[in-house]
């Protein structure tokens, strides 16, 4: 599946050393004002190569509209984006043609298709993210008239909550030719109440379903999360007054809908697959392998999966929103 939302439809196009990875964004309203200096900050922000602690792969990522805007405003048809690959090294992988690496969708693709492009993991890439980013940038352009805001930040790094520490890790993975993981937090402010629908479409399900999307991410939780498990139903509750909830511990969503609270998610995010050391593996004839992999590779994700979940959490909502728009139509609003 490569498309993404029900009424706000985006379908990514594109591998990681291929010529080109884009998006189609169809379902945005029209009239909306959109040119690419609203989109590319968001791509700058995901982009690899920008210190000595990421990739050292760079890409500009300068985002080309191809459709979908006319006179810097939406027209209501499918927006065209597309980011040019210009920073590829396709040799880099020439070892990989034949063998799967530990903890990267290399096997499973294998399993499922028959083949697999090795080339830095074609689809199953990181660089696939940019194109949720470049939609997720319209969305966002979509939600802001409502004030609706949405912020992330890095709450931790292989346990470190310093931010000092926390690159301290990450440099000391990098120079042992390791990589760390870490927890990313999103906050979604100015959401109104009543978005989501109760059962199989609740809101905090589309918002984890949207997160453990982004490859990396291996857990979720909304509000006290797993931790909802260790309190009493007197403490977990957030009480009612005349001015609002006193407390949020739901995160934002109840039943499904949401409260008109702030919606925070954190996801956990696994260290990144590709590193120096040598591990155990097989190649596609099965045989036992040692593997070491090369090549130009974050030691911690984390930072740039920042941007990455700002965007799915837009894309989210501005779907919910433009469902519970049907709602109004439907009841005579």
């Amino acid at each position: 599946m490569n498309t993404f939302g029900r009424n706000f439809r985006c379908t990514t196009f594109g591998e990681s050393h291929g010529l080109a990875v884009g998006v189609i964004v169809d379902g945005c309203p029209p009239n909306i004002p959109l040119t690419e200096v609203d989109i590319q900050p968001y791509l700058d922000r995901r982009r690899p190569g920008k210190s000595p602690l990421e990739s050292g792969r760079q890409e500009p990522d300068r985002v080309e509209i191809l459709s979908g805007v006319f006179e810097g405003r939406t027209t209501g048809a499918p927006i065209a984006l597309v980011v040019r690959n210009r920073d590829v090294r396709s040799e880099d992988y020439d070892a990989l043609r034949d063998v799967f690496r530990p903890g990267h969708a290399d096997y499973t693709w294998q399993a499922k298709y028959g083949l697999r492009d090795h080339r830095g993991g074609g689809r199953s890439s990181g660089r696939e993210t940019l194109a949720r980013v470049a939609a997720g940038a319209v969305a966002m352009r979509c939600l802001a008239p409502y004030g609706i805001a949405i912020r992330g930040r890095i709450i931790e790094v292989h346990a470190a909550t310093d931010p000092a520490a926390m690159e301290a890790e990450i440099r000391a993975a990098r120079d042992a030719g390791d990589s760390v993981g870490g927890i990313v937090e999103v906050t979604a402010a100015g959401c109104p109440a009543g978005l989501g629908d109760p059962v199989f479409g609740k809101l905090d399900a589309a918002i984890a379903g949207a997160m453990m999307g982004i490859g990396a991410v291996k857990g979720v939780e909304l509000g006290e999360g797993f931790g909802a498990a260790r309190l009493f139903g007197s403490e977990m509750n957030d009480p009612i007054t005349g001015t609002g909830f006193a407390s949020n511990h739901a995160g934002g969503v109840l039943g499904g809908i949401s409260t008109g609270q702030d919606i925070v998610v954190r996801l956990a995010v696994k260290p990144t697959p590709s590193i120096r050391r040598v591990q155990q593996t097989v190649d596609t004839a099965g045989k036992e392998r040692e593997i070491s992999v090369e090549g130009r590779h974050d030691p911690c994700i984390a930072p740039r999966v920042v941007p990455v979940a700002e965007c799915m959490m837009a894309l989210v909502i501005i779907d919910a929103m433009l469902e519970q728009a049907k709602y109004r139509v439907f009841a005579g609003e």
